[in-house]
């Protein structure tokens, strides 16, 4: 069942023949029948001057700083309500911990 499944040696193609048959006897014409002389290649433009990537005026710095400052408190605002909520859970379920034990230690005391 596990063993590969191979064809019997003689419907098996043998080493070194293709399936698909050359092409022979196909002649292309050249696309264009005039006789050009060589064309020289064009020159390669010079490099562009090298410049800073990104230039600062005092508006975008303070847009910058303004969008840096929104963003640390909106994550920091986020990541404090989670762990609030985390906190809150955990103490609900350490009250209900010690309510439950309470009702099963003691049946006899109600």
């Amino acid at each position: 069942m596990f063993t590969p499944k191979v064809p019997p040696p003689d419907t098996a193609p043998a080493p070194g023949t293709s399936l698909v048959p050359p092409l022979t006897g196909l002649v292309h014409p050249p696309a264009c029948t005039c006789h050009h002389a060589p064309t020289v290649p064009a020159p390669v433009p010079a490099a562009p001057v090298a410049r800073p990537a990104v230039q600062f005026t005092p508006g975008s710095l303070l847009v910058a700083a303004a969008g840096g400052t929104a963003m640390v408190l909106i994550i920091g605002t986020v990541l404090v309500s989670m762990l609030l909520a985390t906190a809150i859970t955990a103490a609900s379920v350490a009250v209900c911990a010690v309510v439950l034990r309470s009702l099963l230690n003691r049946p006899n005391n109600r």
